[in-house]
């Protein structure tokens, strides 16, 4: 495995308003030492100046001048620490419902979920949908840090009561791996050190689980595929077509089929920015040689075998972020891996309930819905079901007007719809 996919780990914090999580990521960057000296400095003068005492570790994460006045989380933020056993790319998400879309970006490149819950309110509506959203997203694993331990007396019955519930809802929703830890982000209790007021508690601290996590989520047993991003001209003649590997490994010596045209050829020659290579795996970009002339351009794509599918009509999944209502047959543009194309929502099979994770019979679909719809394209697009790759399958809805991102799309029904 390569060192990109074993050594970093991309989580993303989740969770409703004000249960913490700047708060969790603050203590875990601090307490490992994560932050200089200025930085920490910055977050005192804000703290202070906010009058919350001498150090609100929300701050450390919160860098708008607009969080820091209203005490909230709104674009996402990250940042990045590490061990001696491995790299993190840390998201920190929004909690309130309107800032949404800026969770559902922040999860989209996540290997893991750290979903953090007051223990004293449990699961939250927005805490449903952010798991949900985090489900559709393809993430697997959750560390739940079930927060605020101190203001229920350490309680194991509430821990536990609370540890139902977050099963239940991540069992129906796909999971494969959670671990609930109870914490005290504001005391530092089970974030970085164990807790002496948890004795009941043999597990892993937050780090510690974090440390034990699997990475590499974006790595699939699926063929190799390569969307063109550019045609190069090669000094002496010929071309070489670049862009990002997605999928399995690509190797120099490879069949591919380039798509949607269906010409099969080889692969003969494979750089990358660092020069000649033999194979370049997920997430590298690079630029190949064929064995065959094409008329291959920007929008398509290079693929090993099990071939993705060409189609101009799907059926998707979408996180609906627009701020006016849509209904079917509405008018888009789709971008899909490379490709812009015009697009029309031929159909609305329903929208998400989150409070029962059913899909309710619906015309129309409203800022934050969760909806399973029919996407129809004017050109023929190359693509995987979400499933089985998270670049292939997944694509932005944007607005023809105003040029806004109205939606986040994932090819296919969700695996619990």
């Amino acid at each position: 495995m390569s060192f990109a996919t074993k050594d970093l780990l991309r989580l993303a914090t989740v969770g409703s308003v004000d249960d913490g999580k700047s708060t969790l990521i603050g203590r875990l960057l601090v307490d490992t030492r994560q932050l200089f000296d200025d930085q920490l400095d910055a977050v005192a003068t804000a703290s202070q100046n906010r009058g919350v005492g001498d150090l609100d570790l929300s701050f450390v994460t919160d860098g708008l001048r607009a969080e820091r006045e209203q005490g909230i989380t709104i674009d996402v933020a990250y940042r990045y620490a590490s061990t001696p056993t491995r790299k993190f790319i840390i998201a920190d998400c929004p909690g309130h419902v309107q800032y949404t879309r800026n969770m559902a970006t922040g999860a989209s490149t996540a290997d893991l979920a750290l979903v953090v819950l007051n223990v004293a309110h449990g699961i939250k509506e927005q805490t449903r949908r952010h798991l949900c959203i985090a489900a559709l997203l393809g993430v697997r694993t959750a560390i739940i840090a079930i927060n605020k331990m101190d203001a229920v007396d350490w309680s194991e019955s509430t821990f536990r009561a609370v540890v139902d519930d977050v099963t239940a809802l991540t069992t129906q929703l796909g999971f494969t791996s959670v671990t609930a830890i109870p914490v005290s982000a504001l005391l530092g209790e089970n974030v970085v050190d164990r807790s002496a007021h948890l004795e009941w508690y043999d597990g892993p601290t937050v780090l510690q689980a974090l440390d034990a996590a699997p990475a590499g989520t974006w790595a699939t047993s699926a063929g190799a595929r390569l969307p063109i991003q550019r045609v190069l001209r090669q000094v002496g003649g010929g071309r070489t077509y670049a862009g990002m590997v997605a999928g399995a490994p690509l190797r120099d010596g490879d069949e591919v089929v380039l798509l949607p045209a269906g010409l099969t050829t080889t692969i003969n020659a494979m750089q990358s920015g660092s020069g000649p290579r033999h194979a370049a795996t997920a997430g590298l970009s690079i630029d190949v040689g064929l064995a065959h002339e094409t008329d291959a351009g920007r929008g398509d794509m290079l693929a090993t075998a099990p071939l993705p599918t060409v189609t101009k009509e799907f059926v998707a999944t979408v996180c609906w972020f627009g701020d006016a209502t849509v209904r079917a047959g509405q008018r888009l543009r789709l971008k899909h891996t490379t490709r812009l194309t015009p697009a029309r929502l031929g159909a609305i099979e329903g929208s998400v309930d989150i409070a029962t994770l059913s899909v309710t019979a619906t015309e129309t679909l409203t800022t934050n819905d969760i909806g399973l719809v029919t996407m129809q394209t004017a050109d023929p697009l190359v693509v995987d079901d979400y499933q089985v790759n998270r670049v292939t399958g997944s694509f932005v809805l944007i607005d023809e007007v105003t040029n806004a991102t109205v939606a986040a799309g994932m090819v296919g029904r969700a695996s619990f719809l």
